[in-house]
């Protein structure tokens, strides 16, 4: 009699099952090291810094020099501190995307 369906025993779907647990703790283990990761954007040449989670879902920190400050200038400072904070979200998607890529490239 001939077998229909399954994976040809129940071995290999126990193993398939194991293959799939581990792909996913890997993958909250990703996560969790992506929501834990600090990243730094600048921008004027370190005028601005700006420290955000790689999750982007917190700014940590903000840091600007003094001689970046122009009371006669504000909207310059203004540009540095976007352009600081587009550089560490920047930043972040990238480390994520570097992170991530193996449970991207199954769909995951």
């Amino acid at each position: 009699m001939a077998k229909f369906g399954g994976f040809g025993g129940g071995g290999n779907m126990q193993q398939l099952l194991k293959q799939a647990q581990k792909m996913q703790q890997d993958m909250l283990a990703a996560q969790e090291e992506v929501a834990q990761t600090e990243v730094t954007g600048t921008s004027g040449g370190g005028m601005v810094q700006v420290t955000v989670r790689a999750d982007k879902s917190e700014v940590l920190s903000l840091k600007i020099k003094p001689e970046a400050v122009d009371p006669d200038d504000v909207e310059m400072l203004e540009d540095l501190v976007l352009a600081a904070l587009g550089d560490a979200f920047a930043q972040a998607d990238a480390f994520k995307q570097e992170k991530m890529a193996a449970f991207s490239a199954l769909g995951l």
